[in-house]
């Protein structure tokens, strides 16, 4: 029973939000119409290799192509080449594989169909330079923008324009073929054009943006990328080179959301979805979700029975000039809750990353409840301490309170559940 076991039954809702988002079922019920000519699958992402070996099972024509994953276990293909790279900061091997992705699109016709398969971390996987550009400034430029504390949308606005692969440009060099393009979102909003810096999907936002962002959030960057933003564009969302073109998103954190609130409720445990858009610092939603779980426990909980609060979205961890232990940005959100529910009884939560790595480690999260913070320092840690140095995972490792999974083969951004008894 979820009173009994409380790590049990969270571990349970995580991984009913992560079959929601199985690239199987989520691509069977949008795969497109079999064109006259070639077929040609593109394609980069945490679930890059899971999503095409799902289309190769589902498709009953021909097939080829070349998609990229990150360095690791992948889903086994027999028609579409499965390239790795390094994630989240690119590497040779991301030049090498972006090369063979945009070669793979060249030359096709009106006849030929392009089916791109996209997922989060694709940014880093395709890393495509611009000439006068190698890949030191791809890895700079990374840095940065990690760094910066920006989120999701506003990192990628900027990388989409230091790129010849992102932006919509890989759509463009597939003209005159029609491409399809399929997308599991972990950006809040779902808006397919951010996901991987949307290769295959240009948007509106133009250079201006892009600076302001880099602006608003302080990136530091090289003076040679600034100038090159501030002279460039990326292709607008109506240039023909993108007529008849679609795009769906297969697979988001709303959709996991929902599956895992109908596990709650199946186990007699009330759910309540707080938003499946919540961006931030990792440590201020930390203290949010805790103040939130102690104000239902003490009050409106009482009228409905157990409850678990549930939400997803894209946090960020702002890194300052003394760098950064172990860990990512679910693990530093639950270290910031477990210090605020320090000593709470009946509030027991899980944090993790639907793609089953968290940041730095091999973990996909972390759990807490009111004594982890007692655990952290009878074990010799601070938690404050770990907090301030961006160590959370060193932290919730002392305490035994780490959740690993390992890679799901997809993703949807950032699960948390907070379970009120």
């Amino acid at each position: 029973m979820p009173i009994e076991t409380p790590r049990a039954f969270l571990a349970s809702l995580f991984h009913a939000a992560v079959r929601a988002a199985d690239p199987l079922e989520a691509i069977r019920a949008h795969l497109p119409a079999r064109p006259k000519g070639r077929t040609v699958v593109v394609g980069a992402g945490k679930a890059a290799s899971q999503m095409a070996q799902a289309l190769e099972h589902l498709w009953d024509g021909s097939l080829e192509g070349v998609v990229v994953a990150r360095h690791g276990p992948v889903a086994a293909c027999s028609r579409i080449r499965v390239l790795q790279a390094a994630h989240p900061v690119p590497d040779q091997a991301g030049i090498d594989a972006a090369q063979a992705v945009m070669a793979a699109v060249r030359g096709l016709t009106p006849d030929d169909l392009v089916i791109a398969l996209i997922s989060g971390g694709g940014s880093a996987l395709l890393p495509s330079p611009p000439p006068g550009f190698a890949l030191a400034d791809e890895v700079a430029l990374n840095a940065a923008l990690l760094a910066s504390g920006a989120p999701i949308s506003a990192m990628n606005v900027v990388r989409k324009h230091v790129s010849l692969i992102k932006g919509g440009r890989l759509a463009a060099l597939a003209s005159p073929a029609r491409v399809v393009s399929l997308v599991v979102s972990d950006v809040p909003g779902d808006n397919p054009a951010f996901v991987a810096s949307g290769p295959t999907l240009p948007d509106a936002a133009g250079r201006e943006e892009a600076l302001r962002a880099i602006r608003d959030y302080r990136m530091t960057l090289p003076s040679s990328i600034l100038d090159h933003i501030a002279t460039g564009e990326t292709p607008r969302p109506d240039d023909p080179a993108f007529a008849g073109h679609e795009a769906h998103v297969v697979a988001s954190a709303r959709v996991s959301l929902q599956a895992a609130a109908r596990e709650s409720g199946a186990a007699g445990v009330t759910p309540l979805i707080l938003s499946d858009r919540i961006e931030g610092e990792a440590r201020d939603i930390g203290r949010m979700h805790a103040a939130l779980a102690m104000e239902f426990q003490a009050g409106l909980r009482r009228e409905k029975g157990p409850m678990v609060l549930l939400s997803g979205g894209e946090t960020t961890v702002t890194i300052g000039p003394g760098g950064s232990g172990k860990g990512g940005r679910n693990s530093e959100l639950l270290l910031a809750a477990a210090i605020d529910l320090d000593g709470t009884t009946g509030v027991t939560a899980l944090a993790a990353d639907t793609d089953g790595i968290d940041g730095s480690e091999d973990n996909a999260g972390a759990f807490c409840d009111g004594g982890t913070a007692a655990r952290i320092r009878a074990a010799g840690g601070e938690p404050r301490g770990h907090l301030a140095a961006h160590d959370a995972w060193s932290a919730f490792a002392l305490a035994g309170d780490l959740f690993e999974t390992g890679p799901t083969g997809t993703n949807v951004n950032d699960f948390r559940a907070f379970l009120l008894l």
